[in-house]
């Protein structure tokens, strides 16, 4: 995503006496391992050059996917590159967020989807938006709070059972491409089958 060399840092609260007290951690293992709770992540060098394949393929592509996995430390990311984030925003493709089945250990433990929604909009550029939110039906309690924070980012909600099994922490591959090709077509048919 970037030509250069990138590190991340992070503010994490949660690993002193005094709860509210952060604490800054470098490096993608230390941050995604982290006990305490991820409050911020940044990358160094603060604003790195964007790869222009990179740049290039998401403002040719129909559909750019982002997620699921390590929210701070793999999804988020690709919102710090300037040029990067750049062509996300104006890209002509539908943009998917993909939310993890279960919270991560360290990086997003105790998060709802929505919070996911929340912190995903507290380090995107201004003005950023997606067309779409998938989360899996079994790992969503309250399908409305969802379908609201989704529209905060100016994305419709949409669950599908895309999980291996009950409880699962693993995308079902083809339950997950199937999904990703009915949002991608986008059809009015196919709007009607969702929530």
């Amino acid at each position: 995503m970037a030509t250069e060399p990138l590190d991340i840092e992070a503010d994490v609260a949660g690993l002193d006496n005094d709860p509210a007290a952060e604490r800054r951690i470098r490096g993608q293992v230390a941050v995604a391992a982290t006990p305490g709770l991820v409050r911020r992540v940044r990358l160094l060098p603060a604003r790195p050059r964007g790869c222009a394949e990179a740049v290039h393929a998401v403002a040719e592509a129909d559909l750019v996917v982002l997620g699921p996995g390590s929210w701070f430390t793999s999804v988020l990311p690709h919102l710090l590159v300037p040029e990067l984030a750049a062509a996300l925003a104006v890209t002509g493709a539908r943009r998917v967020l993909v939310l993890n089945l279960v919270p991560q250990p360290g990086e997003t433990a105790g998060f709802s989807p929505e919070q996911h929604l929340h912190v995903l909009a507290e380090h995107a550029p201004p003005g950023f938006t997606v067309d779409a939110v998938l989360a899996d039906t079994d790992s969503v309690p309250a399908a409305g709070v969802l379908t609201r924070s989704a529209a905060g980012l100016g994305a419709r909600a949409y669950l599908d059972r895309v999980a291996t099994g009950v409880g699962s922490e693993r995308h079902d591959p083809v339950a997950l491409a199937a999904a990703l090709g009915r949002i991608s077509a986008g059809s009015r048919e196919e709007e009607s089958r969702w929530p």
